[in-house]
Order: structure tokens, then C-alpha cells, then sequence
């Protein structure tokens, strides 16, 4: 049984880390996609965990699966595409730490994933099955990812749920919000950022739409303010979780190693009040500073140890 399995993207974050002598720009060739940042954090907090997805047949997606098993991550849900390249994101990082992506995805070995390459054994046994909204973006990725949060609710498994949006992956606004909502009665987890909460409900200010998606049947929403921490509404309360201070390199990743860390702190313990609660959102915040304090995603997810160490 695993702790937690995951679907979506799996790609390269070209990250922007200076220039040459001939002051061309450098980018760092990272390991990323929300999805496996998450499973990454867990891998280090000691879960078992198992990726579904398709790269493509070349040097980057070759890259990446042995990334992954390098962390630890099962890899027999991860498919390998002859036909599509594996995507590409270009990260360009400001002078306080703020990401601007640019990507190479048309289309993508990630959206090429089809219903008929799901490992449904994977599906049907872990606790939590977690997604993300990038597998939403375009055909037959879409159908697979519905299809699989489908197979691992019926096997029991709880929904876990991450919007994320990349406005230039969607062919419109209008668009993304109705995909993204649409798995919105079927999720028991979720994660979203303070700038995709109006996306999602309609409601601009954070602990309404916290609220209001908790009172929609989602048992715990956590949303992530940055700098400011966390707030979670549980049980038709509003908690809120103060941020770690840190020295920020990189805010490439911060919010899946946040999910990372609150997931671990939820599946280590019953949650049955709001100090226990309070604990998977202080994990995540603890995670995320770490995980900001270097450059990447995957990277860049701290040990279980360091995070404990900051909590302290």
C-alpha cells in the first residue's frame, strides 16, 4: 500500500542562475512538475510513494526518471512517449525570489498520457491519490486524470488537490476556470495559492474562499500567502499558520513542498481537532521555507530532520 501516488507533469525547470563570461544567461537544468515535487517531499519524510505520467524518449525525460528513482519514488506508473518531447519550463527568478515561467510544450509527453496507460493496481492501493490541474489543460491527459481519480475513490483512497495555474497553458481563462472547479466536488484535500483562489470560487478574499470551499464537502483547504504563511479551513474554521523566516533563493517549488509537509504531518496522525491540524499547516510552512532557501524544485525539498529542526 502507498502512502501517496501521483499524476500529472514531470518536466524540466530551466532555471535562470546568472550569466556567462560572455554574459549569455544561464539556466540549471532542474528536475521539477508539481505532482512529483510533492511525492519528493514525502520520499524524504520517509512515505511510500509512486508517480503516474509520460515523459518523452530523449535525454530530459531519461533524466527525470532516474531522478526520480534516485528519490526513491516508484517509477512503474511512468511511461516513456518515442513520439512527443518531454516539457520544458523556463524559469526566470527576480531579485526577491518570484518565478516567471515560460514553457516548451506543444504538445508536451505529459498531456499524451491516455486512460489506457494508467497503472490501476498503483490506483487502487494508496491512501491518498493527489493531482494537480496542469493534466486538465489538454486532451487525452484530461480523460486519464478523471479517470484515475475515478479508480482510486472507488479503491477508498482520499483526493488530494492542487490547482496550480499557468495562464499560458490554457487556451483561455474561461477555460481553465471550468476545468479546474470540475473536480472540485470529487476532492477531500486541497492546496491552492492566495492568487488562484478567486479562480476557484469566485471570492477574492482567501478565508471566504477557504470557507466556501470547505463548506462545498472539501474536509481541508489549505491556502498558501507566501511570505504571510498559511490558512486552512477545517471544519468550517479558519486557522491560520504563521510563514518560517528565511533567506529565499528560489521560490520554485515552495507551494508542493508546502502540500509535501502537511501531507506527511496528515497521514502521521488522526486528525481529530484543531491543534492537530495546526501541525500538518506548520509542517507545510516549515517545508516550504527550507525548500526556498535553495535554487529548484525537487532539489531543494529538505530532509524530515531540518524541517523538525526549524519547527523547534
Amino acid at each position: 500500500m502507498y502512502d501517496v501516488v501521483a499524476l500529472g507533469e514531470l518536466l524540466i525547470d530551466f532555471t535562470y542562475v546568472g550569466t556567462s563570461d560572455n554574459q549569455m544567461r544561464l539556466f540549471e537544468q532542474n528536475p521539477g512538475g508539481a505532482p512529483a515535487n510533492v511525492l519528493c517531499a514525502l520520499s524524504h519524510f520517509g512515505h511510500k510513494v509512486a508517480f503516474i505520467g509520460k515523459v518523452g524518449d530523449d535525454m530530459h525525460g531519461a533524466f527525470l526518471k532516474e531522478t526520480l528513482e534516485k528519490e526513491q519514488i516508484d517509477t512503474g506508473g511512468l511511461i516513456t512517449d518515442p513520439d512527443h518531447f518531454t516539457t520544458l519550463a523556463f524559469v526566470n527568478v527576480d531579485a526577491i525570489g518570484n518565478r516567471f515561467f515560460s514553457f516548451a510544450r506543444k504538445p508536451g509527453a505529459d498531456t499524451c498520457l491516455t486512460t489506457e496507460e494508467l497503472n490501476r493496481e498503483m490506483l487502487r492501493n494508496t491512501k491518498i491519490f493527489h493531482v494537480g490541474s496542469l493534466s486538465l489543460t489538454a486532451e487525452p491527459a484530461r480523460d486519464a486524470t478523471i479517470e484515475a481519480i475515478k479508480t482510486a475513490r472507488k479503491a477508498g483512497a482520499l483526493i488530494s488537490y492542487d490547482p496550480n495555474y499557468r495562464a499560458s497553458l490554457w487556451n483561455s481563462k474561461k477555460e481553465a476556470v471550468k476545468q479546474m472547479r470540475s473536480l472540485l466536488p470529487v476532492v477531500d484535500l486541497m492546496k491552492l495559492s492566495d492568487e488562484e483562489v478567486e479562480l476557484l470560487t469566485g471570492e477574492r478574499d482567501v478565508r471566504k474562499a477557504a470557507l466556501k470551499l470547505n463548506n462545498m464537502g472539501i474536509r481541508i483547504v489549505a491556502v498558501t500567502c507566501g511570505g504571510n504563511g498559511a490558512i486552512v479551513a477545517w471544519n468550517n474554521e479558519i486557522i491560520e499558520s504563521p510563514s518560517f523566516h528565511v533567506s529565499v533563493k528560489d521560490t520554485t517549488g515552495a507551494g508542493d513542498a508546502f502540500w509535501g509537509g502537511f501531507l506527511h504531518a496528515y497521514l502521521s496522525q488522526e486528525i481529530n481537532n484543531r491543534r492537530d491540524v495546526e501541525l500538518c499547516a506548520k509542517y507545510g510552512n516549515a517545508t516550504a521555507a527550507l525548500c526556498c532557501t535553495k535554487n529548484g524544485a525537487i532539489p531543494a525539498m529538505p530532509k524530515l530532520s531540518e524541517v523538525e529542526n526549524l519547527m523547534k
